[in-house]
């Protein structure tokens, strides 16, 4: 499956926008509302920032640093990594999203959070933009990038940007929820 990587890039930039307008939009409502889980095991708004956030921590610098120390040339096309593109389409989110175990350091449930969890979801956003811009000049293929379980496997850089933003799409749809439920 060969993709474009302009088309590539101009999507996993779409999404991201749309991302960060979303979390912009949660700013304007009260932190007791962004704290409101439907269940006791389940996770609230800012619980699903937060989760998404930690992972952020991960990957903005793993993401920055491979795409600064890069010394490749863009290619027009790229071609998916046959794990790199099974990780990223597992994480978009489905009609009935699939549930799945999330590791306990990524966990956030029961966390005393606040509007500052949106903060920090915004700047990762813009980062990720940044990113995702700068990530023109170099080859999304042969660009490698650690992922957050193991350091010993690795995945090309964009498979690694759509599992990023992938992820975040599913958890704001998990947050779209939340909301409708108040």
């Amino acid at each position: 499956m060969k993709i474009s990587t302009a088309k590539l890039l101009d999507e996993l930039k779409s999404r991201t926008g749309e991302h960060l307008q979303y979390a912009r939009n949660l700013l304007l409502r009260p932190e007791n509302e962004l704290n409101f889980r439907t269940s006791a095991d389940s996770w609230s708004v800012l619980e699903c920032l937060e989760h998404l956030n930690r992972y952020g921590n991960f990957y903005i610098p793993e993401i920055s640093h491979r795409i600064s120390s890069s010394a490749t040339s863009p290619k027009p096309d790229f071609n998916p990594g046959i794990l790199g593109n099974y990780f990223a389409n597992m994480m978009l989110p489905k009609e009935k999203l699939n549930k799945m175990k999330t590791i306990k350091t990524m966990n956030p449930i029961h966390s005393q959070l606040n509007k500052e969890v949106v903060n920090e979801f915004i700047i990762q956003q813009q980062q990720l933009l940044d990113l995702l811009e700068k990530a023109k000049h170099i080859n999304l293929e042969k660009t490698k990038t650690a992922i957050s379980i193991s350091k010993l496997i690795t995945l090309k850089l964009g498979d690694t940007f759509r599992f990023v933003i992938y992820h975040n799409e599913r958890h704001i749809a998990q947050a779209k929820k939340v909301i409708k439920n108040i």
